[in-house]
């Protein structure tokens, strides 16, 4: 029999922890006969949410706030691909297929590529971030995320001179995401999103296969997105599908639909009140009440603030 090593073992080969858990159980019922000679489904029909990551790396970037549940961020989600209600995404993404499943780099590069998960997921060592995330919506979580900074991955394109931000899009699908229609989720499909390249190369930007020590859940963005804890949640794209390196500045999908509130940069700013909710103070998560009071960047202030020297953020938000 051959025995492979963990780091050998690609991600179309492991079945996620559900499907394990729900085959035992499945399996105890029925009469040892009947399964004589049968063969489990091909794992290419699923989704990969529950997936051990091994191996994880402890990140210097980490918060040391209290963490969230994991049914804190698995059921209070914005993923309109789903659903425009915050339980709809982990009602309605369950079954949603993420192998195979491929990411293409593109653009003003020098060497583009698409990537499969196997390769995003070898490319660099995976890092368990525990990041605060921040909605526009005035509510806040505290994620231990697992990824690696997306420059690790940018760097293997070759970004060319002309490369001055990142375009972002996510998988759309409606025979998938059947309620994906801009008439029903009031935002047009695909979704997108985009970066200044020097916020996509800061290492806090993190390309995110991962959180809670497990692969993604389809509701949280499988199987790959960026978080940019520094910005508004809705910036941190999820299932991406493809980046593309531009020489100018990028439509996204909240600025084209409401431009008066939402603008490229969106970073989190107590100061700045450019939608309904008030950003002075945010409700940390199982909390309804508002009383944490909102950071500068989130937080990250000292590690960001220098991308926006000279910048005014009330008008450039």
């Amino acid at each position: 029999m051959l025995i492979k090593k963990p780091e050998d073992i690609r991600y179309s080969e492991v079945t996620p922890k559900s499907i394990y858990w729900n085959r035992r159980k499945f399996l105890a019922g029925i009469p040892a006969a009947f399964l004589a000679g049968r063969e489990l489904l091909s794992p290419s029909a699923r989704a990969w949410a529950g997936t051990k990551l091994n191996n994880l790396v402890k990140s210097p970037f980490s918060t040391t706030e209290t963490q969230n549940t994991y049914n804190d961020v698995t059921h209070y989600n914005n993923f309109y691909e789903f659903g425009t209600q915050k339980d709809q995404p982990a009602k309605y993404a369950q079954n949603f297929k993420t192998d195979p499943w491929t990411v293409s780099v593109e653009g003003e590069v020098a060497k583009p590529r698409k990537f499969s998960m196997d390769e995003i997921l070898k490319l660099a060592p995976i890092e368990e971030r525990i990041y605060r995330h921040r909605c526009v919506e005035a509510w806040s979580i505290v994620v231990p995320w697992a990824g690696y900074s997306l420059s690790a991955l940018l760097k293997q394109v070759e970004p060319t001179s002309k490369a001055k931000y990142v375009a972002f899009e996510s998988y759309w699908d409606l025979k998938q995401m059947p309620m994906a229609r801009p008439e029903q989720a009031g935002i047009k499909f695909p979704y997108v999103e985009g970066l200044r390249l020097d916020e996509a190369m800061h290492p806090l930007a993190l390309l995110s296969v991962g959180m809670y020590g497990e692969t993604l859940p389809p509701q949280d963005g499988a199987p790959v997105r960026m978080v940019v804890p520094w910005k508004y949640g809705f910036k941190s794209i999820k299932s991406i599908v493809k980046i593309k390196l531009v020489a100018s500045e990028p439509s996204t999908t909240w600025k084209m639909s409401v431009p008066e509130w939402y603008g490229f940069y969106s970073n989190v700013n107590p100061n700045v009140n450019p939608v309904r909710w008030n950003q002075k103070m945010e409700r940390r998560l199982p909390s309804f009440f508002q009383n944490h009071p909102t950071q500068i960047f989130n937080g990250y202030g000292d590690q960001v603030a220098s991308l926006y020297a000279g910048m005014d953020l009330k008008k450039l938000y």
